[in-house]
């Protein structure tokens, strides 16, 4: 009976791993895609700067799938991104700065208390705090000049804010598809 019990665990365990593997995956793709494919390049930013809404798919599995999710999908989704599209010298940074956004934002809603529009709101701001200040200090490194960072600080903002906007409309209704379909507890 004991056996019977570990092997049912077992299996629940191995389905909650695939999940997880699929999800995070579909969400590290749709990143990239949201990344690669929806963007406006900013002629006025030291580097030439880039507004994305790949922002959007990070929040929002951040959101319904948690902390690790966001890490893995905006860290790998983005940074995969810089990669494949001539901005390489980023990625490493990339990586980092939109692995802690997700982290972040996954983090701060992940308690059932905060499935709400206020901490989706502090979430997303969080992360705009760390998407500002780390591409900043990426930049100084990158640039060697603390000066030239500014000029993309306009351009992060408007990136987060149309993301925030975006995913604080649909994440409602997405939450409680997570939940009918059972992907969410």
């Amino acid at each position: 009976m004991e056996k019977a019990v570990q092997t049912e665990a077992r299996e629940v365990q191995d389905l909650s791993s695939v999940q997880f593997l699929t999800i995070t995956a579909a969400f590290v793709a749709l990143t990239y895609i949201f990344t690669a494919f929806i963007n406006v390049k900013l002629p006025i930013a030291a580097n030439g700067g880039l507004i994305h809404l790949g922002n959007v798919p990070l929040f929002i599995g951040a959101i319904l799938f948690g902390k690790k999710t966001g890490a893995i999908a905006g860290g790998i989704g983005m940074g995969l991104f810089d990669l494949l599209s001539g901005w390489t010298l980023w990625a490493p940074f990339t990586l980092v700065i939109v692995g802690i956004m997700g982290f972040t934002v996954g983090k701060l809603t992940e308690d059932h208390r905060h499935q709400n529009m206020k901490w989706y709101v502090i979430a997303i701001a969080a992360a705009c705090v760390i998407k500002v200040v780390g591409y900043y200090i990426a930049e100084v490194i990158i640039y060697g000049n603390p000066v030239a960072p500014v000029s993309s600080i306009p351009g992060n903002l408007v990136q987060i804010g149309v993301a925030a906007v975006i995913v604080l409309i649909v994440i409602t209704p997405l939450n409680l598809a997570a939940r009918k379909t059972g992907l969410k507890r």
